[in-house]
């Protein structure tokens, strides 16, 4: 039981001066023109979206998407609030899927990054994002492209 509890005293404390060398090395490495627009974005947790064709649920998407902020913005309140984020693109990737007529296994990322920079407009307030990027797609399984 002792010794339990100081093997995990010993890693809580390297853990925790390891935690505290690491803002210390970066603050100190870069400068104030590279550090000011570093986190300056709202990364969203994976997102399965539909394909739906001529009806059908064909397949699902896994979408990473990122929201971009102005230098403008504080980007700490605007990652409390991924969860709406996340909630405004379920919400409309189900109300009309982002399908691609050419590829089952993709989205239609422009179509995608135009409808979330309204949403997200709406979410964080006028002059706070300033683009939305679909930073990776994987498909749940390969389907064959839709004949012509």
């Amino acid at each position: 039981m002792i010794r339990r509890t100081l093997i995990t005293a010993a890693l809580a404390g390297s853990l925790a001066a390891a935690g505290a060398a690491i803002p210390a090395t970066a603050s100190a490495s870069g400068g104030e023109a590279a550090s000011k627009d570093v986190g300056q974005y709202v990364d969203l947790l994976p997102v399965a979206l539909p394909i739906v064709a001529d009806g059908r649920l064909v397949n699902y998407v896994f979408v990473y998407v990122r929201i971009n902020l102005t230098s403008g913005a504080n980007p700490a309140p605007l990652r409390a609030k991924e969860p709406h984020f996340r909630d405004a693109l379920v919400r409309a990737g189900h109300r009309t899927p982002f399908t691609l007529a050419s590829d089952y296994s993709k989205i239609d990322a422009a179509r995608l990054s135009a409808t979330m920079m309204r949403e997200g407009l709406a979410i964080a307030g006028p002059g706070q994002i300033k683009s939305v990027v679909v930073t990776s797609q994987q498909p749940r399984r390969r389907v064959a492209t839709p004949r012509g």
